[in-house]
């Protein structure tokens, strides 16, 4: 399955379901991705959902940085929706709605080194 060439595009398909789009057959995941999308910060991330997660990197691909996967990102199967550091390090909170969640993300991505402020 081919991932979306930018930011945008991968935020479109998302929303609109696109056919072969990674998580487009999860319900669940829609309405995270319809929160997430609202937050100005996260819509310039590139919104990347995996294993029961939206991920949120640094660029589209090819992901030559190391870093590129480094940010705060949401386990969306709930309620409640989990909201962890990179690599399950920390869970930074629990949130009863996906605009919670989408807002808990914005609030520690200022602790993240290199990203820019609103």
């Amino acid at each position: 399955m081919p991932e979306a060439p930018d930011v945008p595009t991968a935020w479109s398909w998302l929303l609109e379901r696109k056919p072969g789009t990674r998580g487009a057959t999860q319900d669940s995941l829609l309405a995270v991705v319809e929160a997430a999308h609202a937050e100005p910060r996260l819509r310039r991330l590139y919104p990347f959902p995996t294993h029961g997660t939206l991920r949120f990197l640094r660029s589209a691909p090819p992901w030559a940085e190391l870093n590129h996967d480094d940010l705060p990102f949401i386990l969306y199967g709930g309620p409640p929706y989990k909201i962890y550091t990179s690599g399950y390090a920390d869970l930074l909170g629990e949130a009863g709605t996906p605009k919670e969640a989408a807002a808990l993300v914005v609030r520690h991505l200022s602790s993240v080194q290199g990203l820019l402020p609103e």
